[in-house]
């Protein structure tokens, strides 16, 4: 039971930690798509990730698969698309085409980050393995 004894979404938790699942996956690469700061860029972006998530071999692999979010304002207006990854805590600015195939082949598959375009380190969660 959830907050208050009421049910989680019209489930009971056991059954919906039973019925609910998520894959294994090792980063997640959430992507600024707010109308604000990237004058549609983002949207294209978006609509080719699962693309170029197949193409890198990222999508069906356990150890290295990532988890895509879109979200709709990080509140950083400038310097967008932005894409955030997690748990490297790595922020990346001006995320153009060429910029992402960079990321998903370099961060997201090899795991090293792509230094020109971080514009912010979070704090780094440690992963266990």
């Amino acid at each position: 039971k959830g907050w208050a004894g009421k049910p989680y979404y019209g489930f009971d938790r056991r059954v919906a930690m039973d019925v609910l699942k998520i894959r294994p996956y090792r980063r997640h690469l959430l992507l600024c798509t707010g109308p604000r700061c990237t004058q549609g860029e983002s949207a294209a972006l978006w609509a080719s990730l699962g693309e170029r998530f197949r193409s890198a071999g990222i999508d069906e692999d356990d150890r290295v698969r990532v988890k895509r979010t879109q979200c709709s304002c990080f509140a950083v207006c400038r310097g967008g698309p932005i894409v955030c990854v997690q748990p490297d805590g790595v922020w990346y600015h001006s995320v153009t085409s060429e910029v992402m195939d960079r990321s998903v082949r370099e961060h997201l598959k090899e795991g090293r980050v792509v230094e020109e375009h971080v514009f912010h380190r979070g704090p780094q969660i440690t992963v266990q393995e």
